[in-house]
């Protein structure tokens, strides 16, 4: 989209802290005001009338809202593939709804929408599904496969409708537009307004030898398998879209998206940050004062560790590129294990006896942390 378009919050003229009831009541107050059934030969109100329902297509949809908040126009530009009435959003024959509260019927020359040329090409709806990974899968990237339902074109009647050997025909009575005009009496005085053609029910079509397989209806409800490359790195709530991958289109519109919810499942031993890594990994009295070689688990396998004399509880390092892949881009985070000294428990006498000796040789210097508080608790009660 450009970048002279107006805000869509100022379009409306709401705040971005508005509620959905907020913004479908601000909509109907700008629509009724801009349409050009009320503003005849004017411009400017015919311009303004197509920004209010713009912004109103992306407003009312909380994808499309979410992502217009977050990329301005740019994340509701038809190229991300989040354009179009099929798209889950904004309906064109919802406004019939809105006004016909007010009219008693939708407004004759609404233009663009779906309403108006039945046999326009349309966006398929988005579809979503979930694919359940574990912590390495996400960490390294897989290929997994899911089931995912999604409307397709009948493969009997091509989407047409009509039986093999029999072509849909122009209803007669709208000449194939799906609406017919009427004209109504309302509180602005008669109006020319529009009504579903009753004939082929807004269709524009006509079909005697109906499709069996679909029903007349040219689409059918499928389970397919889908196979999803998943990248490297990916994170628990992330979503993979996949062009192309959700409902088929209508009239020879394009197909809608699949969106795959990331669901991936807590590791026993690993914790994630970003793309860095953390865990604990539990020694013993002996190993934290004499120091030892221990085994660290990482996404990679084993690797081996030497931790010094003398090492602390709660005592972290980091194992440089050891962590998760950075997605879309090169390079790893680390990973980070905290050191856990594990007190021995149920100790025999002998132990006992080794550990009481060992206590009365040391001094002062072997607890560093021991002297520096009881040395501070001095200086408090001095007196």
């Amino acid at each position: 989209m450009s970048e002279q378009k107006k805000d869509y919050y100022e379009v409306l003229g709401i705040d971005r802290s508005a509620s959905d009831d907020e913004i479908k009541k601000a909509y109907r107050k700008a629509a009724k005001k801009y349409h050009p059934d009320l503003n005849p030969g004017d411009a400017e109100a015919e311009k303004n009338f197509k920004e209010v329902n713009e912004a109103y297509e992306v407003l009312s949809d909380s994808n499309k809202k979410a992502r217009y908040d977050q990329f301005g126009h740019a994340g509701v530009d038809p190229n991300f593939g989040a354009s179009g009435a099929g798209a889950g959003g904004f309906d064109f024959g919802d406004l019939g709804d809105i006004f016909g509260q007010f009219f008693g019927g939708g407004f004759g020359g609404f233009g663009g929408g779906a309403r108006a040329n039945p046999n326009a090409p349309r966006r398929g709806n988005d579809t979503s599904a979930t694919v359940n990974l574990s912590f390495e899968e996400a960490a390294k990237g897989c290929t997994k496969t899911i089931n995912v339902t999604k409307i397709e074109n009948c493969p009997d009647c091509s989407g047409s409708g009509a039986e093999k050997g029999s072509t849909p025909k122009t209803c007669p009575v709208c000449h194939g537009a799906g609406r017919v005009n009427v004209t109504q009496r309302t509180p602005f005085g008669a109006m020319q307004t529009q009504k579903v053609c009753d004939n082929c029910r807004g269709s524009g079509k006509i079909i005697d030898n109906p499709c069996k397989t679909c029903a007349g209806k040219g689409r059918i409800r499928k389970s397919r398998e889908q196979t999803i490359n998943v990248p490297a790195g990916i994170d628990d709530g992330q979503i993979i879209n996949l062009r192309g991958g959700g409902d088929a289109g209508v009239n020879g519109g394009p197909s809608g998206d699949l969106r795959v919810n990331v669901s991936v499942r807590p590791h026993p031993i690993f914790e994630r940050d970003g793309f860095d890594v953390y865990c604990e990994i539990p020694i013993t009295f002996t190993q934290a004062a004499l120091g030892d070689e221990i085994t660290v688990p990482t996404l990679d396998g084993k690797v081996k560790f030497t931790i010094h004399e003398g090492t602390q509880p709660g005592d972290e390092f980091k194992l440089r590129n050891k962590g998760i892949q950075r997605l879309n881009y090169s390079g790893r985070g680390d990973q980070y294990v905290k050191i856990v000294v594990e007190v021995p428990k149920h100790l025999n006498s002998k132990q006992k006896e080794l550990l009481k000796q060992f206590g009365e040789i040391s001094d002062d210097k072997n607890y560093n942390k021991n002297s520096s508080f009881f040395e501070k608790l001095k200086n408090i009660f001095k007196d």
